[in-house]
Parts: structure tokens; sequence; C-alpha cells
């Protein structure tokens, strides 16, 4: 029901809607013919009750998944995200009628050789199915290879592999998919969150540029990448000058976002406008080293992060955040378990499973964070 009520939520804030149109027309059609056809009417009603049962067998679960086993590796446990992510994926994996016994989830403790003989062991211990979200999506083509000849079918979530490594799996027609959303959107929403506040209210020293620094998160992750190039180009595409004064490196950690934002803010000091953040976790850092540094988000500077973290929402409802991304933890888990169970269940996906972010501003922030707390 959550995973329902989240795309109708994201359906009605992204404005774009594709469901409008057809509905109508197979109302009236049904209409039309229940009024000329009383035996249409009347079978009409077992339809109904088949599809009743089905949802109601939907619900319970399917017992036929209650021994399958699934191993799910997590780069790491302490991502705030993918807290959140796994969470949601063990209970929709129980609910849709996986023995929670049967499902073992792995730390990575971001350490790629960590991981891997985490992936042998659930490889020697003859899993039905892997879920790998990857320290390193450099990795992908050895991990690829071990659960490949291992004749196990492999979701990867949150961190994609390349280009190369995709193209593989649909020239070789394994068993193996993407579910995640593409961190292009992300960047450039942050990108347009800033751009569309306007230069005169963004240019605080007057120089007629948006002043900014960038606090990534992991460079080899293709995520960090994405968002730090297309936060940038959101800015140029909307005829903005910009001027990046620092770039460092955070590693997704709220700490390491509180430090090296107070290391740029004690060089560069007012002429910093905006802090980019590739996360809401770096952001929460960066927050903190703002406002110790006597600057106020919104009247001097302005912050944007993603994930949609409760914390953030929060802050973006109080001010002291212009903005974040939702990445949908929600519709990512689910359908990383359905493409997982059509693997257990002899079925194919499509190879690259995606899904949409959501731009967060005050204008929405409720709405979103009314749907994950």
């Amino acid at each position: 029901m959550k995973k329902k009520l989240v795309g109708v939520i994201l359906s009605l804030t992204m404005v774009a809607s594709m469901l409008a149109g057809c509905g109508g027309a197979a109302a009236d059609t049904a209409a039309d013919t229940a009024a000329t056809d009383t035996a249409a009417t009347e079978e009409a009603a077992p339809a109904e009750a088949a599809d009743a049962a089905e949802a109601t067998a939907e619900a319970a679960g399917d017992a036929d998944l209650a021994d399958k086993k699934v191993g799910v590796c997590i780069y790491q446990f302490s991502d705030n995200f993918m807290t959140l992510f796994r969470t949601e994926l063990e209970n929709y994996l129980v609910a849709q009628g996986f023995s929670k016994d049967n499902i073992t989830i792995a730390d990575g403790a971001n350490d790629q050789a960590t991981q891997t003989n985490q992936i042998q062991n659930f490889i020697a211990d003859g899993v039905d199915v892997l879920i790998i979200n990857p320290v390193n999506s450099s990795s992908a083509n050895t991990i690829t290879d071990m659960v490949v000849d291992a004749g196990i079918p492999l979701v990867y979530i949150n961190r994609e592999p390349d280009a190369d490594e995709e193209q593989r799996w649909a020239d070789n027609n394994w068993n193996v998919c993407y579910v995640g959303c593409d961190a292009r959107q992300s960047g450039t929403m942050q990108g347009q969150i800033i751009a569309d506040l306007g230069i005169d209210k963004i240019d605080f020293n007057g120089n007629g540029k948006v002043d900014y620094i960038m606090i990534e998160g992991d460079p080899e992750n293709v995520d960090a990448q994405y968002r730090t190039e297309f936060s940038v180009k959101a800015l140029e595409d909307a005829g903005l000058e910009v001027n990046c004064l620092d770039d460092q490196v955070g590693m997704w950690d709220q700490a390491k976002g509180n430090e090296l934002v107070a290391n740029s803010l004690a060089s560069y000091g007012d002429d910093i406008e905006v802090v980019f953040c590739n996360n809401d976790a770096m952001a929460l850092g960066a927050l903190q080293a703002i406002q110790s540094a006597g600057r106020t988000v919104g009247t001097d500077i302005y912050l944007v992060g993603v994930d949609a973290l409760t914390e953030a929402l929060e802050d973006v409802i109080a001010g002291t955040m212009t903005g974040t991304v939702f990445n949908d933890h929600f519709s990512q888990s689910h359908s990383a378990a359905d493409a997982a169970i059509a693997y257990v269940k002899g079925g194919t996906n499509e190879h690259y499973i995606g899904c949409d972010y959501v731009k967060v501003t005050a204008s929405n922030v409720q709405e979103i964070l009314d749907m994950v707390k």
C-alpha cells in the first residue's frame, strides 16, 4: 500500500502526469456498455471478484518464496539513505512471502575486499538471488562474473555500473539488472533549485556570478560524479555565470561535510553564496558549519542536498536548508525486490529499471515529509 501511496503523491508533486485521459475514456465506455447491455453488467461482478481475490493473494504474499534465500550486500550500514533503503527492502521482501530468516543483509563497511568476501560466502551458501549495492561501482565487472558463473541472478541497486558493464549483460543475455534513479536528474534538480531563486537573490557579493563550493561523495561513484557535474550545468543552462571556489570530497559523511565546509568558510568567507552537497548527510554537516560561522541559510548563503532525509526535510521547512531532492527509497527498494522475485520465479527483467527523483523546496516539502515519516 505504501508503494502505491508514494506513486500517487509523487505524480501529483512532479506536475507531469501521464495517467490522465485513458481512465476517463474507459469509464465512459463501461458506462455506455452497462446502459445498453445487461449481460455485460452481469459479467462484471465475477471479474471484480477475481480482481479482489488476486489482490488478497498478493497482499498475503507468495508462499512459493518462503524457502528461497536472498543475499543482500550494502556498501555501508552507517549511510543514512541506505539504512532507509535496506529496511524498506527487507520489509517488502517479507511482505511478498520471503521468510525473514532467509534474508541475509551484509555490511560491506565501505571496503570492497570485505564485500567481495561476503559475495563469495553468499555464493557458497547457495542463495537464490543476490541484491548488491557495490562499494565500488568499478568492481561490477568482477562481481558480475563471479555471480553469473555461479548461476545466481543479480540485481544491482543504488550505485550504477558503467554503460559498458550494463551492455555486457544485454549482449550475453544474463540475468543481471540495475535498479535506481539517474543521478544526472538529481544534480540537475539541485541546480534548478538555486537557479530558480534568480541571480539578484543569489549574488550577495555583487560580482554577477554564482560563487559556490561543492562537497562531493565518493569520487569513484557515478552518482557523485553526475550530481557534481549536472548541478553546475543546470546553473549554466539557466544563463548564470558560475565560479567554483572549492571542491572537496566528503565521502557521503556528515562529520566530513561539517569539517570541509568549515574550512571553506574560513578560507573564502562571505564570498561563498551556495553550498552544493551530493547528499543530505553532508548537507546536515555543512549546516552545522554554516551556523557556527555566523551565516544564515536563505539570508546570506544557500544550501542544497540530495536524499530527502527526515532531518533535512525539517530543515527545509524551517528555512535552514534551501532544498533537497527526494531519492525515492520506497519505489527503488520495491522495484529491486520485484526484480529479484521475477528472477527467482524463472522470469527475466529489463537490464535497467529506472525511477525518478523529486525536487523538494518549501512549496512541497510537507508532502514529502508526511510520506517518509
